[in-house]
């Protein structure tokens, strides 16, 4: 599996395979909610019709009967990784992987991730807001640890966590890691970025990069060069 996942945030069909065309290798992409409200799931099946591998990211959080029926449709997508808010507690994500296994294609489940804290919460955010106390990385570690006894494979979380993470839940354990920029690219709206550079160097599993590759004058340079970086 690549080391670089590239985030189709786009909204239309059109975009996303005009983009894909200049990518003669299949590579791995993430289909999130912006491009999957506006195609709906057919969109997956188009993409998947090209080659390319996908990581599902509609970040389900309810109760867990709900979650688990949810879980067991997207397996049926035959999507390589999906992902939930580890915020929704121990036996969602249980059950989460209950409709995983129930709705797998050819007895072979997606991986399941669990969002710990989203890159663009800061620590007063999540004090003041959200309610919870403490560092940011405390409450990762907790929801990372919650994860793992639930049966995850993994998490998603900011490049300054990824090594906590492994230490406190194992090297197996994947880290995917958004909120990732070359280093003259703007912050956006994430608070907790990083280069891939730094990334590699802290032991992240898979970064998903979107605009600093969708928005380049040359997306495909650009991906192999980042590619080339992580590994």
């Amino acid at each position: 599996m690549n080391k670089t996942i590239v985030a189709l945030d786009f909204s239309t069909r059109e975009e996303v395979m005009e983009f894909l065309k200049g990518f003669q290798e299949p590579i791995y992409v993430k289909i999130g909610m912006e491009l999957t409200y506006a195609c709906g799931l057919d969109i997956v099946k188009d993409v998947r019709a090209l080659g390319h591998h996908i990581f599902l990211d509609l970040k389900l959080h309810d109760i867990p009967n709900t979650v688990k029926g949810g879980m067991k449709n997207l397996a049926k997508l035959d999507v390589d990784i999906v992902n939930l808010h580890c915020a929704g507690g121990i036996e969602m994500m249980k059950a989460a992987i209950q409709g995983l296994e129930e709705g797998a294609v050819n007895g072979k489940r997606p991986l399941c991730i669990g969002v710990t804290q989203l890159t663009s919460t800061s620590k007063e955010a999540m004090n003041e807001e959200l309610g919870i106390p403490g560092e940011v990385l405390d409450c990762v570690i907790k929801y990372a640890k919650n994860a793992k006894e639930a049966g995850l494979d993994g998490v998603v979380c900011s490049v300054h966590e990824a090594r906590a993470i492994h230490e406190a839940c194992g090297k197996d354990f994947l880290t995917v890691t958004p909120g990732i920029r070359l280093s003259d690219d703007s912050k956006d709206d994430q608070k907790r970025v990083a280069t891939p550079a730094f990334a590699k160097e802290e032991g992240c599993d898979h970064i998903v990069v979107g605009r600093s590759i969708t928005k380049s004058a040359n997306p495909q340079q650009t991906y192999f060069d980042i590619e080339e970086m992580m590994k």
